[in-house]
């Protein structure tokens, strides 16, 4: 997960985690355990451990986030 988690530094992403939750923001940095996500203006660690999925948040063909994502 750590390699995979590297592909997405500074890009827009949810994060899912084992819980069905879900975090959404921007990867600034990413550690052997950790990622920094930035969430509006606080920064967030987040226990690569628990996290099951990254997805890059998705764009419509203009390049605005989409309103409703669902999954």
């Amino acid at each position: 997960m750590l390699e995979l988690a590297k592909n997405f530094i500074d890009k827009e992403c949810i994060i899912y985690t084992f819980n069905n939750s879900s975090i959404q923001g921007t990867i600034k940095e990413i550690s052997k355990n950790a990622l920094l996500l930035e969430t509006g203006n606080t920064v967030e660690a987040v226990n690569l451990d628990f996290v099951v999925r990254i997805r890059e948040y998705p764009r419509k063909k203009n390049g605005k986030k989409k309103s409703v994502v669902l999954d």
